[in-house]
């Protein structure tokens, strides 16, 4: 089932001054696919727990609309909208078991107990919970109880699966198996699900594509390499992982846009729509996009190493230029073949310009 927004805003006006509003969702419009998976990402207080809750109908939206499968639902309570909702709590009834709880919504439908059996046991089957059907929510894992969260709300067949926060309450290494077991689940029912995070490796693992948000207003929407690689603005490029940004002019635009960079001129491939000839540009490159090489004439920035830290995998350096006041970062992605540099090496920069991105 798609879900569509147009123009949907919400305004919030405060308590203590009825003068004073607050817009959290900004004229945000959106179509979701049938089976799709869509993360609204973004930092606290960007709107996307706001939108997600009017696409369920716990919040109404100030104006604009919302469809569900091309049906308007704007004025359809949020028990009639038929979406489920996965939530950073959990919300499992402690005094029923694993196998109770996953049955509650089929019992409100008023299915009979013998079909409420055959679709528990099958949704338990699927998502691994089969020998945890008498047990009580104390007795689980924080995983565990994920999971039974998460059948509970699939066992109904909702048109559309929300999910809020749902991992923020586990520890690294759960949130990083529950991610790609939520992705895993989602794909093999193709329920159309919306999600919401402020973890960006967590939007990356789990989308088909995200909604970057800020202030209540969209900043990019695309899949997870189209948001890392072609970021459409700074906001973007720094929130999702980390980039370094380089300053110039752009000198030449055609197919390709030419920049002059620290006296050099550099061309690219991949910028966006509202460059401009003459104007400034910024050459966006993240972290493994870097090479250190020896200090040269040729390099595109000579530095020296002002921090490294070896990981096993990787090492993480951050070189200090003349003139620049944050560090360069790169990452060496195979430090036995590369080789090391320590604190206080003299160090050139280079790149490949199918590693970088050019924004306004």
């Amino acid at each position: 089932m798609s879900v569509t927004l147009v123009n949907v805003t919400k305004i919030f006006t405060d308590h203590d001054d009825k003068n004073k509003e607050f817009t959290a969702v900004d004229n945000v419009n959106i179509e979701i696919k049938e089976g799709e998976m869509v993360t609204f990402l973004g930092p606290s207080g960007c709107g996307k727990t706001t939108t997600l809750r009017i696409i369920s109908g716990f919040e109404q939206q100030t104006k604009g609309d919302v469809y569900i499968d091309g049906e308007l639902v704007n004025d359809l309570p949020a028990n009639k909208r038929n979406s489920s909702m996965v939530f950073q709590s959990y919300a499992i009834f402690p005094h029923l078991t694993v196998a109770g709880n996953i049955g509650f919504g089929l019992e409100l439908k008023g299915m009979k107990k013998a079909e409420i059996q055959v679709e528990v046991d099958k949704i338990m089957q699927t998502m691994g919970l089969s020998a945890l059907g008498s047990r009580q929510p104390s007795q689980l894992s924080g995983g565990q109880q994920q999971r039974v969260a998460l059948a509970r709300a699939i066992v109904n067949k909702p048109r559309v699966l929300l999910f809020d926060e749902p991992l923020s309450n586990l520890d690294a290494k759960l949130r990083d198996q529950m991610r790609t077991e939520i992705r895993r689940i989602q794909q093999t029912f193709g329920i159309t699900s919306i999600y919401v995070t402020h973890d960006q490796a967590e939007a990356m693992t789990v989308s088909d594509r995200i909604m970057v948000m800020d202030k209540g207003i969209i900043q990019q929407l695309g899949t997870p390499f189209e948001i890392y690689s072609r970021p459409t603005n700074h906001f973007v490029a720094d929130f999702i992982g980390r980039a370094n940004f380089f300053s110039g002019t752009v000198t030449k635009l055609d197919t390709e846009v030419t920049l002059l960079v620290n006296k050099k001129e550099y061309t690219f491939s991949s910028f966006n729509k509202d460059v401009k000839k003459g104007k400034s540009g910024t050459i966006v490159i993240r972290p493994e996009g870097l090479r250190i090489t020896d200090p040269s004439p040729d390099a595109f920035y000579n530095g020296k190493v002002s921090h490294a830290v070896y990981l096993g995998a990787t090492m993480e350096y951050e070189i200090q230029v003349k003139g620049k006041i944050e560090p360069i970062v790169a990452i060496s992605y195979n430090p036995v073949l590369e080789g090391f540099h320590k604190v206080g090496d003299e160090v050139g920069i280079s790149f490949d310009s199918v590693s970088a991105h050019v924004i306004c």
